[in-house]
């Protein structure tokens, strides 16, 4: 199960569930659905904030390279 802090594990999930997308054009709010649309995500979505979806943008970035 996948909360806010699996940075990483959510930026592999998402770099799997949508290839074609590019993480620098995705705003927060629309990053924030897509996190919590990963099957296996279970987490407080209020325990989300603008520094995890930073965190997780950035991850999911590296995750392409």
């Amino acid at each position: 199960m996948l909360r806010w802090t699996d940075i990483n594990d959510i930026a592999i999930e998402l770099s799997e569930m949508y290839p074609d997308e590019d993480p620098l054009k995705i705003n927060f709010v629309t990053l924030r659905e897509l996190v919590m649309s990963i099957d296996n995500f279970s987490d407080d979505p209020n325990r989300c904030g603008e520094k995890v979806l930073e965190a997780i943008q950035m991850a999911w970035i590296e995750e392409l390279d």
